[in-house]
């Protein structure tokens, strides 16, 4: 959908076949472009192969580039501020979506709120967004509850299926299923999926909390974070590690980092591994549920 803007004033619009580093800023040089959409994973191994001496700006024509979009998924803010420091020339914006309605926009942070970076924005133009409880009730400033948003974007309906049609857009708002809290200025803060929180000794915690967290760890190239049973406090929080070429990291550093969490939220086992993502770039957590928390364990 953003490249309607392009379409309009006759501006290129390039498609990526490939999201190596290398290739994502040859393409950035070749094409002169200057607004660049990139996907989390996408974004970090960048800085990741700039810090291995894997990556040469000098060998690109960049200066033109003035803006990285980023979105599909929360960001971690660490990630920004390692950016704007090898880019310093950048404006940044970060934009959120669904399929539901029609592609990202609905929120966005927009040019200029760098001191809200990790916040998804505020709703875009014509669109409105509430934050309720589970019975539908707006809630205060601050407080967590599912994300609802109602614009001209949003779908008319799934294809064939009145139920969950019914399910996902009532009065016109359409019910994410997205945890997210708005600050005391209106700007939205995505918590987490409703479906990916856990419950640990009746706390809940957000994984995308912890994640973001351990992201800035100067080791780590990519973490997960899933619930896993537990007879005694219902689920235990569970990290996979990935850690960056050549790097190592025991788990005793990994709980010593874990420190300035509160206690609720830190990783209680942990796993050294791959994580994976799908080709939006998000962490694929039924795999690690069905690898780390098998239903029949």
């Amino acid at each position: 959908m953003h490249w309607f803007g392009n379409l309009i004033v006759g501006a290129r619009a390039v498609i990526l076949k490939g999201v190596r580093p290398q290739w994502i800023l040859e393409a950035v040089s070749e094409e002169r472009a200057t607004i660049v959409w990139l996907l989390v994973p996408w974004a970090h191994d960048i800085l990741i192969a700039h810090e291995n001496g894997e990556l040469d700006l000098g060998r690109y024509r960049l200066e033109q580039w003035r803006l990285m979009h980023i979105g599909a998924q929360p960001v971690p803010p660490s990630l920004v501020r390692a950016w704007r420091r090898l880019f310093p020339g950048h404006d940044y914006d970060t934009n959120y979506g669904l399929t539901e309605t029609t592609g990202p926009g609905c929120v966005h942070l927009g040019l200029g709120n760098t001191e809200h970076i990790g916040a998804i924005g505020v709703p875009g133009f014509d669109w409105e967004a509430r934050i309720v409880d589970f019975d539908g009730n707006d809630l205060p400033d601050g407080t967590p509850g599912e994300l609802l948003v109602k614009g001209p974007g949003v779908m008319r309906e799934y294809y064939r299926d009145p139920e969950a049609s019914a399910a996902a857009i009532r009065d016109g708002w359409l019910h994410t299923g997205d945890i997210a809290r708005r600050d005391e200025v209106g700007f939205i803060w995505l918590v987490d999926r409703k479906k990916d929180l856990i419950i640990t000794g009746g706390e809940n915690v957000s994984p995308v909390e912890v994640e973001n967290h351990f992201m800035a760890h100067p080791a780590i190239q990519d973490i997960g974070v899933i619930g896993t049973p537990d007879v005694r406090l219902g689920e235990l929080v569970t990290a996979v590690i990935q850690l960056k070429p050549g790097r190592t990291l025991s788990e005793r550093e990994v709980l010593d980092y874990a420190e300035a969490l509160p206690r609720y939220q830190r990783p209680r086992v942990i796993h050294f591994g791959a994580v994976p993502r799908n080709a939006t770039g998000k962490i694929e957590k039924p795999k690690l549920r069905r690898r780390y928390a098998p239903a029949d364990a």
